[in-house]
């Protein structure tokens, strides 16, 4: 297994351990075929274990499982604060010591913000006194390191990088999205700081290996270089020295074999031009499939309404690969929900975008068929009263 550092100095492994999708019977987790594929990941070299508040069952069955083969001390446990839950640092306090009760553990190595999306929810919890809290679970030793997860664009994300001395972050990243969210281009930004990155989503969810189309997967295999789509994926985020941290939401004995032999493989900078041409041949393959030829140059913004146009459609054409239901809470999450929303109900189809679309895409016809997928009646009817809740906090 390889390494790499973190702010504090932590050696933490290339791959880490994702354990959002613990395998499950009857609508409880396996915790008997967890075991099995957490100790033989811990054994192979593996650890850092990502997990959260809201992951069903996932913390109680991490904590146990660490606990009753005491190895707590040779891993890095990092869990989540879901912020929306909560209205001032009373309630955290009192939701971070069931956190700590669920992992039998007196401290959390990595501990994170859950999916801020704006600088006004940071502002907010500001506001009820996050940072002080921080501060004195930091001296009393309960946190070690302090971090956000993030999905939404490369701007919100560099303005959270700025608004406090974060150790750490983490952000959806793989070749598909290298230049949506917070991208390459956040991914430096952060590393320019300082800021070690862990990638979530390596796979898109494991869509980079099931749901490639034939003309993607007859590249990788006529290529010299005998790789799996899932080894190509992993290989290409390793490459970049910036990444600290990739998460793998691995359950199999066979899947944690082969990631860690990979892991233990894969280097900074080993890609060959002919390794990126084959990673763009691949997109480009993905790609054909798109709804809407759009690139996302941006030439269409600044909207004189603020709708979010390139944002739209990566959302539209990603639902057609990803699922619907998951797309539309990306969408409404990174525009809906946002102070100043960007979403698509602010349209009034005046068509100043389309005078400068290099690509002559019929935006407005377009962009009405990305609200039919992602903004349907009972998506609107929710963000209604998601909203007035929100303004009552």
């Amino acid at each position: 297994m390889q390494y790499r550092e973190m702010k504090d100095g932590t050696q933490v492994s290339v791959l880490g351990y994702g354990c959002m999708r613990f395998s499950s019977s009857g609508g409880r987790i396996d915790i008997d075929k967890a075991e099995k594929e957490i100790l033989s990941a811990i054994e192979k070299g593996v650890n850092y274990f990502d997990t959260a508040y809201i992951y069903n069952g996932s913390e109680e069955s991490l904590g146990t499982i660490l606990s009753r083969n005491h190895c707590r001390d040779k891993v890095n446990i990092a869990t989540k604060l879901p912020y929306y839950l909560l209205k001032n640092t009373s309630s955290v306090e009192k939701l971070f010591q069931e956190q700590l009760r669920r992992l039998q553990t007196d401290h959390i190595d990595f501990y994170l913000m859950h999916m801020l999306f704006d600088l006004n929810v940071w502002n907010r919890l500001k506001s009820i006194g996050i940072e002080e809290w921080i501060a004195k679970k930091r001296q009393t030793g309960e946190i070690r390191n302090i971090g956000f997860s993030f999905h939404g664009d490369t701007k919100t994300f560099k303005e959270l990088i700025d608004a406090y001395d974060w150790d750490f972050c983490q952000i959806q990243y793989n070749y598909l999205d290298e230049h949506t969210q917070a991208g390459r281009e956040g991914l430096m930004y952060a590393a320019g700081k300082g800021i070690p990155v862990i990638i979530m989503e390596p796979l898109r969810g494991g869509k980079l290996v099931d749901l490639l189309p034939d003309s993607a997967k007859e590249a990788i295999q006529n290529y010299p270089i005998k790789r799996s789509p899932a080894e190509w994926a992993f290989s290409w985020l390793w490459d970049q020295p910036e990444v600290t941290c990739v998460l793998s939401g691995m359950n199999s004995l066979e899947m944690v074999a082969q990631n860690t032999k990979t892991a233990s493989e894969a280097a900074a900078h080993s890609f060959t031009q002919e390794d990126h041409r084959l990673i763009e041949t691949v997109k480009a393959k993905i790609n054909q499939n798109l709804r809407v030829g759009c690139t996302g140059c941006g030439y269409c913004m600044p909207c004189p309404h603020s709708v979010d146009i390139p944002t739209a459609f990566r959302c539209y054409n990603k639902s057609h690969m990803d699922g619907r239901f998951s797309t539309i809470f990306e969408y409404i999450q990174v525009t809906s929900l946002r102070k100043d929303s960007s979403d698509l109900s602010k349209c009034v189809q005046c068509g100043a975008c389309e005078q400068h679309c290099p690509q002559h895409i019929q935006i407005r016809k377009e962009l009405q068929n990305a609200k039919k997928e992602l903004q349907p009646f009972y998506v609107r009817a929710a963000l209604k009263i998601i909203k007035k809740l929100v303004k009552t906090k």
